[in-house]
């Protein structure tokens, strides 16, 4: 017999660490080669860690909610055979703490913080002996929350340990007792004027403090479901990216006709060849890409009072999941592919998300978002920006409507298929004019469409 040590593995360049959320297996049970264990979450996906040898699983060395850094032992599991790596003993493991010496700058969630917050953020030092994980520390630093109100969340983890979940109740708590404190009333006078007026009554407030939030009561036969932690996180990032980022959208018609035409004409041969179907989703992304190297100043990022123009254009398309949830895939380097790459890429992505497959490093370090609003029915949507991007482009239901034909014998009335596109972005970097413009370009390039082109 021989003991096996079933470690955490390397899940992407910028994932160190991983949070347990089950255990599929028990201590006892009879586990085969390549069968899941477990399940692990890092901050961006959930995913399993098979076994890599039959045999039976003796020992755990985690708890449900603990953090575990890449490489650490999870679990050791006796087999018939010989050679395998000796596994510390069940008392020598529970002395392994998670190392905080780790740089895990890079591992913070895009869309959880915000480039100012990071500026600003607090250093988090442990003033006794109670253990805060990489993560916490980030979370906590990147909140502005003090060190005195950290040691002051009650940790659910091992041992007491503050896990996500807390840093996130916590956080909901806090920004729901901000939204309930009454603000005082404002003064729109300006010092110049208050100079001209001098002696004269004082002006009015212009606003009142807003009606307090209240607590929803349940009422009878009312149901209580409880948010999943991946409804958690969404909840989380969306509010942060609207405290973040300035807002601002622009729409924009499209003439899809060609396309629409085009591709009814290659699809059977595309199918053929290829093995799958050639959706709209990877035209539009081409057109995208090509609107992005026009306008390179939409492919950046903010860092606090810098500007970080990216050479590599990584599209983020949206997906949706049967739960609901959305999850963003990316496609790296985007602009290095041809119609059939783009294609191919986003067919897998989109397979694999939906069957919750999908790597960290790919949900990681998108430059750019796509969300195809039209799926749902919608014409237009004004989504939310994907932190700490600058933009992104909901594209609208593709729909027969009735148009004005120019020509050169006159104007016509006839059918055309038609879509919105609408553009949210950031207008503490973004102006109207290039918001506007980089829509309008992706627009041109789809009513460009060569109806002769080959793929």
């Amino acid at each position: 017999m021989a003991r096996f040590e079933l470690k955490l593995p390397k899940m992407g360049e910028s994932v160190a660490e991983a949070t347990v959320i089950n255990w599929l297996k028990q201590v006892g049970d009879a586990i085969e080669m390549d069968e899941p264990v477990l399940e692990i979450a890092t901050d961006k996906v959930d995913s399993e860690v098979p076994s890599e040898v039959s045999g039976i699983l003796v020992e755990q060395f985690f708890a449900v909610d603990d953090v575990v850094k890449v490489g650490e032992v999870l679990a050791v599991i006796e087999t018939e055979t010989s050679g395998v790596a000796a596994a510390p003993s069940a008392a020598e493991a529970k002395a392994i703490e998670p190392s905080a010496t780790i740089d895990f700058a890079a591992q913070v969630e895009e869309t959880i913080t915000s480039a100012q917050s990071i500026k600003s953020a607090a250093v988090i030092e442990s003033t006794d002996a109670r253990f805060y994980s990489p993560l916490v520390k980030n979370m906590a630093s990147a909140e502005g929350i003090s060190q005195q109100d950290l040691d002051a969340i009650s940790g659910t983890g091992k041992d007491g340990r503050v896990t996500k979940n807390d840093m996130l109740s916590f956080l909901t708590e806090r920004t729901t007792a901000k939204a309930a404190a009454p603000k005082p009333l404002v003064a729109a006078q300006s010092a110049d004027s208050r100079l001209q007026e001098s002696g004269s009554k004082s002006l009015d407030a212009l606003s009142q403090a807003p009606s307090l939030v209240k607590a929803v009561s349940p009422a009878g036969g009312d149901e209580i479901i409880e948010m999943t932690r991946m409804g958690k996180l969404i909840a989380s990032h969306m509010v942060n990216s609207v405290s973040t980022s300035a807002h601002v959208q622009s729409f924009v018609e499209c003439d899809v006709t060609k396309i629409w035409q085009w591709r009814a004409r290659i699809n059977p041969a595309y199918l053929a060849r290829e093995g799958e179907k050639l959706t709209f989703t990877p035209i539009f992304m081409e057109a995208v890409v090509k609107a992005l190297k026009d306008f390179p100043m939409m492919n950046i990022s903010v860092d606090g009072d810098k500007i970080i123009k990216h050479r590599a254009i990584n599209l983020g398309m949206a997906a949706a999941l049967d739960d609901g949830n959305l999850i963003v895939p990316v496609i790296k380097n985007a602009d290095q592919l041809n119609l059939v790459g783009m294609s191919k890429a986003v067919n897998d992505l989109a397979t694999r998300a939906r069957q919750n497959k999908l790597k960290p490093d790919e949900i990681s370090g998108g430059t750019y978002t796509v969300t195809n609003v039209g799926n749902f029915g919608s014409i237009m949507g004004t989504p939310i920006i994907n932190q700490p991007q600058v933009g992104i482009l909901a594209l609208g239901a593709i729909r027969k409507v009735p148009a004005v034909i120019e020509t050169d014998q006159g104007d016509f009335i006839g059918i055309r298929y038609k879509m919105f596109l609408s553009h949210s972005y950031d207008h503490r970097v973004v102006n109207g004019a290039l918001g506007g413009m980089f829509v309008k370009r992706v627009a041109d390039y789809l009513e460009a469409w060569d109806a002769h082109r080959e793929v």
